[in-house]
């Protein structure tokens, strides 16, 4: 069995020895184990450090695109590779090393295909109270549009199985974490968490410049996932409050023309068919949007056999070239 670590990499030349001395060379289970930078268009020389500390492949974009883009273009790399699993983490090494053996367990064991580090958020000195606060929501948020029990949704050190991997699709730009969980749990890929330890903060992290700016952006990606896997229960949830409040406008012209002939309440009238009117384009979006995920569903099926003849073929040559 074949492990492949991979690390997404932008301007991180400071650090990235310190992460990857630290990182497992031999865990229990796995016959061999192989290192990857994803270097997302870093100035500094990123990529000279890595080749010097001997990782087995480097992706490299001329210039950034992203950690939703990287970690996409890692995946693809470590499965061409031969991975049978996939370790994400982080080239500050803000996570210990040592815990990647509790991350792929799981998945040696047969018992997941996907496994996300749950990090000690109140216990992390570096978190500000504000910060662990919207930790804890955000997770609970993606929990109830994932259906899972992810304790730390915006955790990005985690663990995939080959299979796992060749199913992901991230459509965002933004970040992997919450979209995947949230595919993951929709498609009913077995995911699960394990307590992992956290080291000191050796740079401020770089995908948000305010908590602001994090929190919107998570929300509109969560948002967006759910949308593409519920779009009927989305709308038909958004059409409950225009129709129910059309029907009680109706219901008060009614009650107005019966009594007095209606004279002067016309607009209520008027009101209450808008709003209905609203509430039925809502369900009707919804309801084609529920077609448009059925064959979204089709077309993620066949990207996957698409993708498993390309790999696995990738694969077997590869072994057959090394006997």
């Amino acid at each position: 069995m074949k492990l492949i670590i991979q690390i997404p990499c932008y301007n991180e030349a400071e650090t990235l020895e310190i992460a990857l001395n630290d990182l497992p060379k031999h865990i229990d289970g796995i016959d061999e184990i192989e290192y990857l930078i994803i270097n997302d268009g870093s100035s500094d020389n990123t990529v000279e450090v890595a080749r010097k500390w001997g990782v087995n492949y480097v992706v490299n974009f001329r210039r950034n695109k992203g950690l939703a883009y990287g970690f996409m273009a890692g995946l693809d790399a470590c499965l061409r590779n031969g991975a049978d699993i996939i370790v994400n983490t982080d080239a500050d090494n803000q996570y210990v090393a040592d815990d990647i053996e509790l991350l792929v367990r799981p998945i040696i064991d047969g018992k997941s295909d996907i496994v996300i580090g749950e990090r000690p958020i109140d216990a992390t000195e570096h978190f500000s109270p504000t910060k662990k606060k919207l930790q804890h929501f955000g997770s609970w948020v993606v929990q109830k549009a994932s259906n899972s029990n992810i304790p730390d949704a915006p955790s990005g050190f985690r663990a995939y199985s080959r299979d796992a991997a060749m199913r992901l699709n991230v459509t965002n730009d933004y970040t992997y974490t919450l979209e995947t969980i949230v595919q993951a749990g929709r498609n009913r890929i077995a995911q699960t968490s394990v307590p992992i330890r956290t080291n000191g903060e050796l740079r401020p992290s770089r995908l948000f410049n305010s908590m602001m700016g994090y929190v919107k952006k998570s929300m509109v990606t969560i948002l967006r996932a759910y949308l593409m896997y519920q779009p009927l229960k989305t709308f038909t949830l958004f059409s409950i409050l225009p129709s129910v409040v059309g029907i009680g406008v109706i219901i008060r012209f009614l009650v107005f023309y019966f009594t007095d002939g209606g004279a002067g309440h016309v607009q209520s009238l008027i009101l209450g068919c808008t709003l209905l009117l609203m509430g039925f384009i809502a369900i009707m979006i919804g309801m084609m949007g529920d077609l448009m995920a059925k064959n979204r569903k089709l077309l993620e099926d066949i990207e996957y056999h698409a993708r498993k003849l390309d790999y696995d073929g990738v694969k077997l040559e590869k072994d057959q070239d090394n006997k």
